[in-house]
């Protein structure tokens, strides 16, 4: 949600600016602009839309600044429009800002500068907190790091924010607090964005700032990094292992479908080193020191959101048939706000892809309150989640543009089938035999996945006879429900088309009454012990003219005299299909998406990251 970059140094900050935009732009927004600070004072451009949109505000001279701030803007309070896009000048146009976050009681601030004579000409939280730091600036007679300081002392809510001062050309500063931010170091440069990939060209050099920290950025001082509490830090300088070409589309149409077929390598790097078939264990190096933790837990609660609490679901399959502890999933926006009885005995284990999710941020400090031990599950180094966590470990999966998540999930699973088959064999819950079964054919999972991506054409072929239909059902048993759920996530969030995800039993108990000719159900059909009762479920389906699509192994040969529309996929061990039953979803998903004319990486209301509750 909401994108934020900034430059200062030697270079020309416009082009900086507006590149780094752009590669923000797979977080979501609904409008762009940019402040740079010149000998004319602080210019801001900005418009609704794109960012193109908002570069045919610029001359055909681009603005020259060596200072200058950046935003793309997911509206939260005030519609999208173009006064309420980002940045925002302070009453006096002395100061801009730009902001990710909600502040919370933004109102009672707004009513008592109201009352002090400012006016406002925006909807937004964002020219509440601008004018409140100016106010502080003037009235306290502080320069403008303290002014920050001094204002987010009195804000409640969720802030990353980048301010800028007219006159001051060394300096910016910034603040977080439940919004990532990282900083870049260059030689003689700073770079500021919400996260590393608008300026990995530029530098591997980062500081991630922590919570209720404000950084001021100056090319004569350097970065001097304080709290809200006025305490001073020391800035913790990492190197990124984010590469350039990861981020770029590599000659696909779409960040979705490079990531769809990236599957094979993400699947296989998060194995790497983890997986080790030749010596028969399971190592994930982050793990050992809180194993027996998880050995004694009462019971392990998983909180996520969206794809993430999919992927959740499907870990409940495999750690209670496999290690036989309890697991509770959750989804974390309803988490902390149903007084939870959690125990220092509980493991909570936190799954996001961006390591930045609000709500399951919020889910683990209230466990964390609570005495419980947090494993975190995130595939952005240094994220919040991260540090927020006791303990965790990273997907491996590379960086994931595409909103609606693809390799992230399986990569998710992938570490959830290591956990529990590591709880397996250290609680004595399964046998010797069925253990080496399941770590060789894991171990084969990346070839298997690249086995499944064939299915491609046959894929886009049914989406062309179904990329009309008002909705669509999936279904699926066991630990295929959660799959189910993942496919109907899908179709919806790209393609538009309302889509429901049920357990494949549960269909008589409602669904079942929205079935006709013009409704797709589909189905997956793989060879399990319900595979019998499946069946009957497609054959009630058959009888009231429905039309099914159906994802079932190699050579079967019931469902295929049934269904009209068959897809299959390798046999694998029931406990590692989702791996390879998602595949074909996520394929009919991107073209009934591409074929309706959708913004298939940016989907309509959506952001790759929600950094607001």
């Amino acid at each position: 949600m909401c994108g934020i970059v900034g430059y200062l140094g030697d270079k020309q900050a416009y082009p900086i600016l507006l590149r780094g935009l752009k590669r923000l732009e797979y977080r979501g927004y609904d409008s762009a602009g940019i402040a740079v600070l010149n000998g004319d004072g602080i210019e801001i451009f900005k418009k609704q839309g794109k960012v193109v949109q908002m570069e045919t505000l610029i001359s055909d001279e681009s603005p020259k600044a060596k200072l200058g701030i950046g935003h793309t803007r997911w509206a939260t309070h005030g519609v999208p429009n173009d006064v309420n896009s980002h940045p925002h000048y302070s009453q006096s146009k002395r100061i801009a800002i730009i902001h990710n976050g909600i502040i919370e009681n933004y109102t009672s601030i707004k009513e008592g500068l109201l009352k002090r004579g400012y006016t406002f000409h925006s909807d937004t939280d964002t020219e509440v907190l601008v004018n409140l730091i100016e106010d502080v600036l003037i009235n306290e007679k502080v320069d403008l790091a303290e002014a920050v300081r001094i204002a987010l002392n009195q804000v409640v809510g969720a802030y990353a924010i980048a301010v800028i001062e007219e006159g001051n050309y060394d300096q910016i500063v910034v603040a977080k607090k439940g919004s990532p931010l990282v900083i870049g170091l260059g030689e003689n440069e700073y770079y500021i964005a919400s996260d590393a990939t608008p300026f990995i060209e530029y530098t591997k050099q980062v500081v991630y700032l922590d919570e209720e920290e404000v950084a001021v950025l100056s090319l004569k001082n350097g970065l001097e990094i304080r709290t809200i509490a006025n305490q001073l830090k020391t800035a913790y300088v990492q190197e990124l292992a984010l590469e350039l070409e990861s981020i770029e589309k590599g000659g696909y149409d779409h960040f979705m479908l490079k990531e769809i077929n990236e599957q094979p390598k993400s699947i296989y790097d998060t194995l790497r080193g983890r997986l080790l078939v030749d010596k028969g264990t399971i190592s994930i190096g982050s793990f050992v020191e809180y194993e027996q933790k998880f050995l004694n837990a009462d019971r392990i609660i998983i909180v996520a959101c969206g794809t993430s609490w999919h992927a959740g679901l499907v870990a409940e399959y495999l750690i209670e048939d496999l290690a036989r502890i309890p697991v509770e999933v959750e989804y974390a926006s309803e988490f902390r706000y149903r007084n939870p009885i959690i125990t220092e005995r509980d493991i909570v284990i936190a799954v996001s892809q961006s390591g930045e999710t609000a709500d399951t941020l919020s889910a683990i400090q209230l466990a964390k309150s609570k005495g419980a031990t947090i494993f975190g599950i995130c595939n952005v180094v240094g994220s919040s989640i991260a540090r927020e966590a006791h303990v965790g470990t990273y997907t491996h999966a590379g960086p994931e543009i595409g909103v609606a998540s693809t390799k992230a999930f399986t990569a998710q699973v992938t570490v959830f089938t290591l956990i529990a088959l590591g709880l397996a064999r250290k609680k004595g819950t399964i046998s010797e035999q069925l253990f080496r079964k399941l770590i060789v054919e894991l171990d084969s999972m990346p070839d298997k996945v690249a086995q499944t991506l064939k299915v491609d054409a046959q894929s886009k072929y049914i989406a062309s006879i179904y990329k009309d239909v008002p909705n669509c059902l999936f279904l699926g048993r066991g630990i295929n429900f959660p799959v189910a759920l993942e496919g109907a996530l899908k179709l919806k969030e790209i393609s538009y088309i309302h889509a429901e995800g049920y357990p494949a039993a549960e269909m008589k108990h409602g669904p079942i009454a929205l079935i006709d000719e013009d409704m797709p159900t589909v189905v997956v059909a793989i060879k399990t012990e319900q595979y019998e009762k499946v069946v009957s479920n497609i054959q009630e389906i058959k009888a009231r003219e429905g039309k099914i699509i159906a994802i079932v192994n190699e050579g079967d040969s019931v469902v295929s005299k049934i269904a009209d529309h068959v897809i299959e996929i390798p046999e694998v061990d029931e406990r590692l299909s989702p791996l390879l039953t998602t595949i074909p979803l996520q394929l009919i998903s991107y073209h009934i998406a591409v074929m309706r004319g959708c913004h298939v990486d940016q989907p309509r209301n959506l952001a790759k990251s929600v950094t607001v509750e």
